[in-house]
């Protein structure tokens, strides 16, 4: 019996990873990303209480990755059947490696979630019954978080990973992309997470632990921009094959992608957006709002021009 997933067809013709892939990607960059930081946060400071940060990542780690997997199974060539790939695996592809660990990862992020949205969940009459199941739960909350925390990280760098893979497109075949999806993950999830921490639970913009998240997303957003420079100048002084997938970069459509979504909102505008309100800043909702959007969107255009763009320029 044929137990093999075509990705090929579904909600795109004749493109083998075609956009519903770079939409699960966003999706799985800002799980990873925001449980990432959320978790290893916690672990810094040694926090026991469930603070209004953690409890915006766990939800929005959780709701992304689910509409992530809702866009792998729409872009099946048959949906319906989409349980086959729970149950065939090939541990030399990394796509069955990368199934195993979100069947571990998407319900251990409901259980975290879970916990950190005790007191939101307990104070809705028709959950209660859900208070037991808490309660033992508990007992395991920090085994559980370390390896939510491994497996969150892990996710960010699998998207990077499943798509090198493709040999054919010099663009999208390199070991640096799983570190840059790591990078972007971690900016975008953590601006999300942010943003939702703010408007959902209602936390100062000012405060401590936000001072600690605005002050790391410098460094991530250097790093971010360091792997996409280091993919654009090995491909420019690589080989023929290579120079030609350059090209994405100068012409066409994916150039003013990357140019004006990648370079000029994900990169350009937080930083204006930094040196305009200056030390005021982290005090400003509207350029805080401002700044977590273009984050967002800088990571979904870099997301569509690496998968789209890395397959226009096959060799």
């Amino acid at each position: 019996m044929d137990t093999s997933m075509d990705f090929t067809l579904g909600l795109s013709q004749g493109v083998a990873w075609p956009w519903p892939i770079a939409v699960y990607l966003f999706f799985a960059g800002i799980s990873g990303g925001a449980l990432t930081i959320a978790l290893a946060l916690r672990f810094y400071l040694g926090q026991v209480e469930n603070t209004a940060f953690l409890k915006a990542a766990t939800l929005l780690s959780f709701v992304t990755i689910s509409l992530g997997m809702l866009c792998l199974v729409l872009d099946l060539t048959n949906p319906l059947f989409f349980w086959r790939i729970l149950v065939f695996y090939n541990l030399n592809s990394v796509m069955s490696i990368g199934v195993i660990a979100l069947s571990v990862y998407i319900p251990l992020v409901a259980v975290v979630a879970l916990l950190a949205l005790e007191k939101e969940l307990m104070a809705i009459p028709q959950l209660k019954f859900l208070a037991p199941i808490i309660a033992k739960l508990k007992g395991f909350r920090r085994p559980m978080e370390a390896l939510a925390l491994v497996l969150a990280l892990s996710v960010c760098a699998y998207t990077g990973f499943l798509i090198s893979a493709l040999i054919r497109f010099p663009l999208i075949n390199t070991s640096v992309l799983p570190a840059l999806f790591i990078a972007s993950g971690l900016s975008a999830g953590g601006a999300s997470a942010k943003m939702l921490a703010v408007w959902l639970f209602k936390e100062p913009l000012h405060s401590g632990e936000m001072k600690i998240l605005h002050g790391a997303e410098w460094p991530i957003m250097f790093a971010e921009a360091m792997f996409i420079f280091m993919i654009a100048t090995a491909l420019l002084t690589g080989n023929a094959g290579g120079q030609f997938a350059f090209a994405a970069f100068h012409e066409g459509v994916w150039a003013s992608v990357f140019w004006i979504g990648v370079v000029g909102i994900g990169f350009a505008a937080p930083l204006l957006l930094n040196f305009a309100t200056g030390k005021h800043f982290s005090h400003s909702a509207k350029a805080f709002y401002m700044s977590g959007m273009c984050a967002v969107v800088g990571m979904m255009c870099l997301r569509l021009f690496i998968l789209l763009a890395g397959q226009n320029y096959a060799i």
